[in-house]
């Protein structure tokens, strides 16, 4: 029985910690997965909780985990976890009848599993879960009650600190396509032999105003009397996909300059504005001086931004904005405004608003290149 406790300890203790740590070095990737989760139930109105839903989900999964592992207010870590695997696990077997998202991000971007894996994670889980929670009164406390919320306070502090830095200045472990030194038309290929989608193709004729469904096998060719009205093709399987699929920037005269920008042996840094109208004002204003001082040295510099044209509009100052979708720029980078360096397809450097170089600095940067 002891040596039983011990495993589902280090189990649920290490998956949770494990959980709630990638969620925080990626804080930003929990709030879009929780906005993409209410935007597919139809609870829109909630988005505005996404943030605050996000810390108190990975703060409760790693101080959970930490709690059971260590044996650190045990009762209260069992408790957490419990409470959790009731509420997640019925949650993901609806996600996986429905599947409204594809990755159910309970790992973040570090490791992608669909939702009927995420619900046979948590029926594992629970195995472990239900036998620390009944055996919960066998537990035996080591150190002192004040000693003990003393140190969990501490990892809560220190928890949310790592969150800030994350969020400041970027992840520490970029789990995102466009990490530093990626070649990115690598990234953009589909290799040999790798499999793609595959649809099943219908279609639908009429006769004598009966309305019937034809496969490429038995539709009616010679048949005239019946009349083509239309053709539906439902996905079967999914292929595979690369790693950047949907990266496109097109200037405001909607021009596409993608292979331009990453074909270029001409350094170019991208100053990625998500949305122009939620970034601050001074953040904007630097990465416009930055932009004057790349477009004076030899540094080609693009606006990445996916805000309408009417507000691009409003910053007539003579710098080049691209669109590009909103979903790609999110995950180009965690920052609004954040920026990238290229050089020939490939990403030098990657920096958010809190820590972007100063213009010298960035000259001295490319030089050296």
């Amino acid at each position: 029985m002891k040596m039983l406790r011990i495993i589902s300890r280090i189990i649920i203790g290490i998956v949770f910690i494990y959980s709630g740590t990638v969620k925080a070095i990626d804080p930003l990737g929990t709030v879009y997965k929780f906005k993409d989760y209410f935007h597919a139930f139809n609870l829109d109105f909630l988005s505005g909780l996404s943030f605050l839903a996000a810390i108190i989900l990975c703060s409760a999964e790693f101080i959970g985990g930490f709690s059971v592992l260590f044996n650190i207010r045990q009762k209260s870590g069992v408790w957490i976890v419990i409470i959790m695997m009731i509420i997640f696990t019925p949650l993901t077997f609806v996600l996986a009848l429905t599947n409204p998202v594809a990755d159910c991000g309970c790992f973040g971007d570090a490791i992608h599993l669909s939702n009927w894996q995420t619900f046979f994670k948590n029926i594992v889980l629970l195995i472990p879960a239900v036998f620390l929670f009944i055996t919960r009164n066998k537990i035996v406390s080591h150190q002192g009650i004040t000693r003990e919320w003393a140190i969990i306070a501490i990892m809560l502090i220190m928890f949310f600190s790592f969150i800030i830095y994350n969020l400041r200045y970027l992840p520490v472990i970029d789990f995102l396509p466009y990490k530093t030194g990626t070649y990115i038309p690598d990234k953009m290929i589909i290799p040999e032999g790798m499999p793609v989608d595959t649809y099943k193709t219908t279609f639908i004729y009429e006769k004598d105003g009966q309305l019937r469904e034809f496969t490429l096998e038995d539709y009616p060719a010679d048949d005239t009397a019946w009349k083509f009205v239309d053709q539906k093709s439902v996905l079967v399987s999914k292929g595979y996909e690369p790693p950047i699929h949907d990266l496109l920037m097109t200037s405001t005269y909607g021009e596409d300059l993608t292979q331009h920008i990453l074909t270029s042996q001409n350094p170019s840094l991208l100053m990625i504005a998500r949305k122009l109208e939620d970034a601050d004002p001074e953040f904007l204003k630097y990465g416009f001086e930055l932009g004057y001082y790349c477009n004076g040295n030899m540094i080609d510099f693009y606006i990445l931004t996916a805000s309408g044209a009417d507000e691009v509009n409003n910053f007539d100052n003579g710098l080049t904005f691209c669109f590009t979708d909103e979903t790609t720029l999110k995950t180009m980078i965690r920052s609004n405004p954040g920026y990238i360096l290229l050089k020939s397809g490939t990403i030098l450097g990657k920096w958010s608003w809190a820590n972007v170089p100063e213009k010298e600095e960035l000259g001295k940067l490319v030089n050296t290149q």
